[in-house]
Protein backbone atom coordinates (compact mmCIF):
# COMPACT_ATOMS: atom_id res chain seq x y z
CA UNK A 1 0.00 0.00 0.00
CA UNK A 2 1.66 3.46 -0.83
CA UNK A 3 1.89 6.43 1.71
CA UNK A 4 -1.00 9.14 1.49
CA UNK A 5 0.01 12.45 1.86
CA UNK A 6 -2.25 15.22 3.42
CA UNK A 7 -3.02 18.11 1.04
CA UNK A 8 -4.92 21.12 1.58
CA UNK A 9 -7.58 22.13 -1.08
CA UNK A 10 -6.25 25.58 -2.51
CA UNK A 11 -10.27 26.31 -3.15
CA UNK A 12 -12.26 25.12 -0.34
CA UNK A 13 -9.18 24.78 2.41
CA UNK A 14 -10.28 20.71 2.73
CA UNK A 15 -7.60 18.52 3.79
CA UNK A 16 -7.76 15.70 1.15
CA UNK A 17 -5.42 12.09 1.86
CA UNK A 18 -3.89 11.56 -1.65
CA UNK A 19 -1.78 8.35 -1.90
CA UNK A 20 2.03 9.87 -2.81
CA UNK A 21 2.07 7.88 -6.02
CA UNK A 22 -1.13 9.80 -7.11
CA UNK A 23 -0.29 13.29 -7.48
CA UNK A 24 0.76 13.44 -10.63
CA UNK A 25 -2.45 12.05 -11.89
CA UNK A 26 -3.91 15.55 -11.63
CA UNK A 27 -6.53 14.72 -8.07
CA UNK A 28 -9.30 16.72 -7.15
CA UNK A 29 -10.12 17.39 -3.50
CA UNK A 30 -12.92 15.36 -2.32
CA UNK A 31 -15.46 18.19 -0.59
CA UNK A 32 -15.55 20.88 -3.51
CA UNK A 33 -14.54 18.92 -6.85
CA UNK A 34 -11.93 21.48 -7.97
CA UNK A 35 -8.17 20.46 -9.08
CA UNK A 36 -5.58 20.63 -6.06
CA UNK A 37 -3.27 21.63 -8.44
CA UNK A 38 -3.54 23.90 -11.05
CA UNK A 39 0.53 24.91 -11.91
CA UNK A 40 0.19 28.56 -10.27
CA UNK A 41 1.40 30.29 -6.93
CA UNK A 42 -1.91 30.30 -4.05
CA UNK A 43 -1.53 34.10 -2.42
CA UNK A 44 -1.38 33.47 0.94
CA UNK A 45 -3.19 34.90 3.48
CA UNK A 46 -2.09 34.21 7.83
CA UNK A 47 -4.64 31.39 7.71
CA UNK A 48 -3.89 29.95 4.23
CA UNK A 49 -0.01 29.92 5.57
CA UNK A 50 -0.68 28.40 8.55
CA UNK A 51 -2.68 25.61 6.51
CA UNK A 52 -0.37 24.92 3.46
CA UNK A 53 2.87 25.44 5.52
CA UNK A 54 1.92 23.52 8.72
CA UNK A 55 -1.00 21.01 7.74
CA UNK A 56 0.57 19.73 4.27
CA UNK A 57 2.66 16.91 3.78
CA UNK A 58 3.93 18.50 1.22
CA UNK A 59 6.80 21.52 1.33
CA UNK A 60 5.61 24.56 0.61
CA UNK A 61 7.84 27.51 -1.36
CA UNK A 62 6.62 30.89 -0.21
CA UNK A 63 8.20 34.03 -2.17
CA UNK A 64 7.68 37.34 0.35
CA UNK A 65 7.24 40.23 -1.83
CA UNK A 66 5.30 43.95 -2.18
CA UNK A 67 3.35 45.54 -5.08
CA UNK A 68 6.05 48.26 -4.61
CA UNK A 69 8.98 46.18 -5.26
CA UNK A 70 10.63 46.06 -9.03
CA UNK A 71 12.44 43.15 -8.34
CA UNK A 72 9.80 41.56 -7.19
CA UNK A 73 7.92 42.32 -10.47
CA UNK A 74 10.67 40.70 -12.50
CA UNK A 75 10.45 37.75 -10.46
CA UNK A 76 6.99 37.14 -10.61
CA UNK A 77 6.37 35.81 -13.68
CA UNK A 78 9.85 33.70 -13.04
CA UNK A 79 8.02 32.39 -9.76
CA UNK A 80 4.82 30.95 -11.71
CA UNK A 81 6.88 28.99 -14.24
CA UNK A 82 8.74 27.28 -11.41
CA UNK A 83 5.09 26.44 -10.23
CA UNK A 84 4.58 24.61 -13.52
CA UNK A 85 7.54 23.09 -13.09
CA UNK A 86 7.77 22.04 -9.19
CA UNK A 87 3.70 21.33 -8.79
CA UNK A 88 3.03 19.06 -7.50
CA UNK A 89 5.60 17.65 -5.62
CA UNK A 90 6.02 21.17 -3.89
CA UNK A 91 3.93 23.49 -3.74
CA UNK A 92 4.45 27.29 -4.54
CA UNK A 93 2.85 30.73 -2.31
CA UNK A 94 3.09 34.12 -2.63
CA UNK A 95 3.06 36.19 0.65
CA UNK A 96 2.37 39.97 -0.19
CA UNK A 97 3.97 41.80 3.03
CA UNK A 98 2.01 44.68 2.44
CA UNK A 99 -1.18 43.11 3.18
CA UNK A 100 0.32 40.66 5.45
CA UNK A 101 2.71 42.68 7.48
CA UNK A 102 2.22 39.95 10.52
CA UNK A 103 3.34 36.86 8.22
CA UNK A 104 6.70 38.99 7.05
CA UNK A 105 7.43 40.55 10.84
CA UNK A 106 6.75 36.50 11.85
CA UNK A 107 9.57 35.33 10.15
CA UNK A 108 11.73 38.44 9.98
CA UNK A 109 11.46 39.13 6.26
CA UNK A 110 14.13 41.69 5.83
CA UNK A 111 14.94 42.25 2.43
CA UNK A 112 11.84 41.19 -0.69
CA UNK A 113 11.87 39.11 -2.60
CA UNK A 114 12.61 36.19 -0.16
CA UNK A 115 12.21 32.78 -1.36
CA UNK A 116 11.53 30.10 2.06
CA UNK A 117 10.69 26.70 1.92
CA UNK A 118 8.40 25.21 4.40
CA UNK A 119 7.59 21.50 5.73
CA UNK A 120 5.50 20.68 8.58
CA UNK A 121 5.56 24.31 9.91
CA UNK A 122 9.37 24.67 9.95
CA UNK A 123 11.56 26.71 7.58
CA UNK A 124 14.38 24.66 5.71
CA UNK A 125 15.64 26.96 3.89
CA UNK A 126 15.87 30.78 2.33
CA UNK A 127 17.19 33.02 -0.24
CA UNK A 128 16.67 36.40 -1.02
CA UNK A 129 16.72 38.34 -4.17
CA UNK A 130 15.37 37.80 -7.48
CA UNK A 131 15.90 34.29 -9.40
CA UNK A 132 14.92 33.43 -12.72
CA UNK A 133 12.64 30.44 -13.16
CA UNK A 134 15.79 27.71 -13.57
CA UNK A 135 17.20 28.81 -10.40
CA UNK A 136 14.14 28.68 -8.47
CA UNK A 137 13.35 25.09 -9.87
CA UNK A 138 16.84 23.76 -8.83
CA UNK A 139 17.13 25.55 -4.92
CA UNK A 140 13.92 24.18 -4.40
CA UNK A 141 14.51 20.30 -5.44
CA UNK A 142 17.57 20.82 -3.68
CA UNK A 143 16.52 22.19 -0.34
CA UNK A 144 13.25 20.55 -0.36
CA UNK A 145 14.93 16.63 -1.04
CA UNK A 146 17.21 17.40 1.82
Amino acid sequence: MTAALQVPCPHCSALNRVPAARLGDAPNCGRCGKALFNAQPLALDAAGFDLHASRSDLPLLVDFWAPWCGPCKVMAPHFEAAAAQLEPSIRLGKVDTQANPGLGARFDIRSIPTLALFLHGRELARMSGAMPAGEIVRWARAHAAG
